[in-house]
C-alpha cells in the first residue's frame, strides 16, 4: 500500500508520487543456493558465488566473477534476475547486504539465499534497499548465532521495504549501476599503476649481488656504488618535539610520526626537503615507513629526520632507495621494534654516483605516486558520492 509522504530527499524528474511498503514476501519469491565445498572448485569452470567475503567481491551489481566450480547435479543457475544475501557470515554486518545477479548462467551457492522478484520490483533496485539504511539495520537484528551468525529465507520474507514504481526504480539502479562501473574503471587504472610501480622499483634498483639495475636511464652506463647512509644524508633528529594531542595547537603545519601525517598544527621543527624515517611504532614491517617530505614539518620523536648531502644525493631517489632495503633484521626490541639512529646511519644502499641519474630515478617514482594518490583521491571521491546518494535517494 502507498504510505503518505514516504518520499527519498532527490528524485529524478518527473517522478513525485509516494512510494509503496510491504512486506517482501508479497513481491518476491525465494529458494536457496545449493551447496559446494572447496574441492569442487577448479581453476576454469562454470562461474560461481559463493560467500562474498571469501570469494566473490560483494558489490552492489555482481558481474566480475573469478571463482569457478564443476557442474553438480541439483545446481542452481542464476537466470539474471536474482537478488542474492549471504547466509551465513562472521558478523550481522557481513550478510546484512544484497547484490543483483544480472547474468545468467552462475552457480549459486548453498550460503546464499535467493530472491526472485517479481515485476513489481528491479533487482538492483532492491539490492541497493537491503543493503542499506533501514533494512540493513532490520537484518542485523535478525541475524542470528555467536562464531557464525545466520539468517535465513524465513527472516528475509518479514522485512518491510519501501518501492517507487518501476520506471523510477530502473532509474535509480541504471545511476548505481553507471557509478559502479566508473568506480571499478578508476579502480583498475588504480592497480595497474600500483603493480607498474612495484615492477619498476624491482627493475630500476640493483638485484642482491649487483651492482646496475636491469633498467637504466639512456645514457647512464656507470656502475653504482654502496655506501653507509651516513656517506649520504645528515641527520636532523635534534630538532625534533613530540607534543601531545592535548597540547597541540591547530594549524597549517602537517605533524609527523612513524606512520606519516597524524595532525596539523602552527609551527614548525624544519622546513626543507627530508626523509622521514620510522624509528619506532612503525605499522607495517615489511613495507616499513620512508616518506619524502617539502617545506615547513612538525615531526615528533618516532620518525628519523634525514637529508641528502648535497653534490652526493637526491632526496627523493634515497626515499625510494631507502624504501628498497629490508629493514627489518636492523631493528631491535620486542613488541615495538625500534630502529636506533646510529644503526640505521651504517645501512647500506646502492647509489648511482652520477646525481643526473638520481634525480632521474626518483622524479620518474615520484610521478608514479602522484598518479596513484590522484587515482586513489578519485576513488574515494566515488565512495562518498555513492554514500551521499544512497542516503538521499532511497527512503
Amino acid at each position: 500500500m502507498a504510505v503518505k509522504n514516504i518520499k527519498p530527499e532527490i528524485r529524478f524528474s518527473g517522478f513525485s508520487d509516494d512510494w509503496e511498503e510491504c512486506k517482501l514476501s508479497e513481491v518476491a519469491d525465494f529458494a536457496k543456493g545449493h551447496g559446494y565445498s572447496k574441492n569442487d572448485l577448479v581453476e576454469t569452470g562454470t562461474p560461481i558465488i559463493l560467500y562474498g567475503r571469501l570469494y566473490t567481491k560483494y558489490q552492489a551489481i555482481i558481474s566480475d566473477i573469478d571463482t569457478f566450480a564443476v557442474d553438480i547435479k541439483g545446481s542452481v543457475y542464476s537466470t539474471g534476475n536474482e537478488v542474492i544475501v549471504p547466509s551465513s557470515g562472521e558478523t550481522a554486518e557481513d550478510i546484512a547486504r544484497a547484490s543483483a545477479v544480472i547474468k545468467s548462467g552462475i552457480l549459486l551457492g548453498g550460503d546464499l539465499n535467493i530472491i526472485y522478484p517479481d515485476n513489481k520490483v528491479n533487482s538492483i533496485f532492491l539490492a541497493l534497499s537491503i543493503s542499506n539504511g533501514k533494512i540493513s539495520q532490520d537484518l542485523s537484528k535478525r541475524a542470528q548465532g555467536k562464531s557464525v551468525v545466520h539468517l535465513r529465507n524465513t527472516d528475509l520474507k518479514e522485512i518491510k521495504i519501501l518501492y517507487p514504481d518501476k520506471e523510477e526504480q530502473s532509474q535509480i539502479g541504471t545511476f548505481f549501476k553507471n557509478l559502479d562501473h566508473l568506480h571499478t574503471l578508476h579502480q583498475q587504472k588504480y592497480n595497474k599503476l600500483v603493480t607498474i610501480k612495484k615492477a619498476m622499483l624491482e627493475k630500476m634498483f640493483p638485484k642482491e649481488g649487483a651492482n646496475v639495475p636491469e633498467i637504466r636511464f639512456k645514457g647512464f652506463t656507470e656502475d653504482w656504488e654502496e655506501q653507509e647512509l651516513n656517506m649520504l644524508t645528515d641527520r636532523y633528529d635534534n630538532l625534533r618535539i613530540p607534543i601531545t594531542a592535548t597540547d597541540r595547537v591547530f594549524g597549517n603545519t602537517p605533524y609527523y610520526g612513524a606512520n606519516g601525517i597524524q595532525d596539523y598544527v602552527d609551527g614548525y621543527t624544519h622546513n626543507g626537503e627530508f626523509i622521514l624515517v620510522a624509528e619506532d611504532g612503525a605499522n607495517d614491517l615489511k613495507n616499513y615507513p620512508v616518506q619524502f617530505v617539502i617545506g615547513k614539518i612538525w615531526v615528533n620523536n618516532h620518525a628519523h629526520v634525514l637529508k641528502a648531502k648535497k653534490g652526493i644525493a637526491d632526496n627523493i631517489f634515497l626515499k625510494y632507495a631507502i624504501s628498497q632495503v629490508n629493514i627489518e633484521p636492523y631493528l631491535v626490541g620486542g613488541g615495538r621494534a625500534k630502529l636506533n639512529a646510529e644503526i640505521m646511519m651504517k645501512i647500506e644502499i646502492y647509489a648511482p654516483t652520477n646525481m643526473q641519474e638520481q634525480e632521474k630515478i626518483g622524479n620518474y617514482f615520484n610521478h608514479l605516486e602522484n598518479l596513484i594518490s590522484l587515482n586513489n583521491n578519485e576513488l574515494n571521491k566515488l565512495k562518498n558520492i555513492k554514500k551521499a546518494f544512497l542516503e538521499k535517494m532511497f527512503v
